[in-house]
């Protein structure tokens, strides 16, 4: 009984809002005005949160991985495969309480993923990929808490070298994929070397693309539509191509393989993981030595940001040059001259 007799009067002891939330004693004088009270708190209960205790959230990760899915994720060009990855990260981590998620659950994942050879920067997409679901969900109201990763920094990843074809690697290539029984590869090799396509863009083009003397290349990695111009040359062996033997809208069919096959009959050798987009560095590289203009490739590339294509920077003719004259050893000889 929450009322009782006692020699006070009548005392009124409840938790209106249950286990855990507030607790009122209250004494009165008689058991109506306790009765009104008891009432009036009952009623204060259901309509202010703050009485009432705050439920646990029981969600597993993967059911938030899921809501962030059903309500924004499938809409992602890459959503569906970002979904499964982000369940099997789920999986690995024996798919906690959302709630008692933290960023050392995580690193221990990491640490334990890292051992067995994934690569640092897999590792910063996995991070970003979580974050970015809670992110989400916050802002979409199905998470009140914060984000468990937030402060959570990513690993520092050493910028490797990025390798390009010289023109006599590229003659050399060519002429080894043109042995090849694949009548894609070539083409789509090409088509990757004049405009810094990667191999995917290229090897999915449509003719329906392929007009005015440009490329445009929808299915892009930024989800953004670009143009790049193509010589008349090219354009008529897209177009012959298509005739010959095109699917459909499509000009080509599958041609990873035949690229590197015959990259392996050459001694050109490529970093691990740069084999075909060795043909978008190499367009990038020779674009800046030639004397291209850095935001005229950024739109070519289709970076989101200059920082990305700042990276092709140093190959351009005029790059640091001003640090052959404005050293202190040239400006002591200029000084030295002028004295004579």
């Amino acid at each position: 009984m929450s009322i009782k007799q006692t020699s006070a009067g009548w005392t009124v002891d409840i938790q209106p809002g249950g286990r855990g939330a507030k607790r009122f004693r209250k004494s009165f004088d008689t058991k109506a005005e306790a009765k009104g009270y008891e009432a009036w708190l009952k009623t204060q209960a259901t309509q202010q949160e703050d009485w009432a205790p705050k439920k646990k959230d029981l969600r597993k990760l993967s059911e938030l991985v899921n809501l962030w899915y059903e309500h924004h994720g499938q809409g992602l060009r890459a959503g569906k495969d970002t979904h499964k990855r982000l369940l099997s990260m789920c999986a690995a981590m024996d798919d906690p309480i959302a709630g008692t998620f933290t960023a050392s659950k995580f690193v221990e994942y990491r640490t334990l993923r890292l051992a067995a050879g994934i690569s640092a920067n897999n590792m910063n997409h996995e991070h970003a990929y979580l974050r970015a679901v809670f992110n989400e969900l916050e802002r979409l109201g199905f998470w009140h808490a914060s984000n468990p990763l937030s402060k959570l920094r990513q690993l520092k990843i050493a910028q490797n070298e990025l390798s390009y074809l010289t023109l006599d690697e590229i003659g050399t290539l060519l002429h080894s994929l043109e042995e090849s029984r694949n009548p894609h590869v070539v083409l789509v090799t090409k088509v990757c070397l004049s405009t810094g396509a990667r191999w995917s863009e290229a090897e999915q083009l449509q003719i329906s693309q392929v007009r005015n003397g440009q490329i445009q290349f929808a299915k892009t990695k930024s989800g953004k539509v670009r143009s790049v111009p193509i010589s008349d040359d090219l354009e008529q062996a897209l177009v012959s191509h298509h005739r010959q033997y095109g699917t459909g809208e499509r000009i080509f069919d599958y041609a990873f393989s035949a690229f590197r096959e015959g990259l392996d009959r050459t001694s050109i050798t490529l970093p691990e993981g740069q084999l075909t987009h060795a043909l978008r560095h190499s367009f990038a590289s020779h674009f800046m030595m030639n004397g291209g203009n850095i935001i005229a490739l950024q739109r070519i590339l289709g970076h989101a940001s200059l920082t990305m294509t700042m990276r092709y920077a140093h190959l351009a003719p005029e790059h640091l040059q001003e640090a052959k004259v404005l050293n202190p050893l040239a400006q002591r000889i200029t000084q030295e001259l002028k004295a004579a």
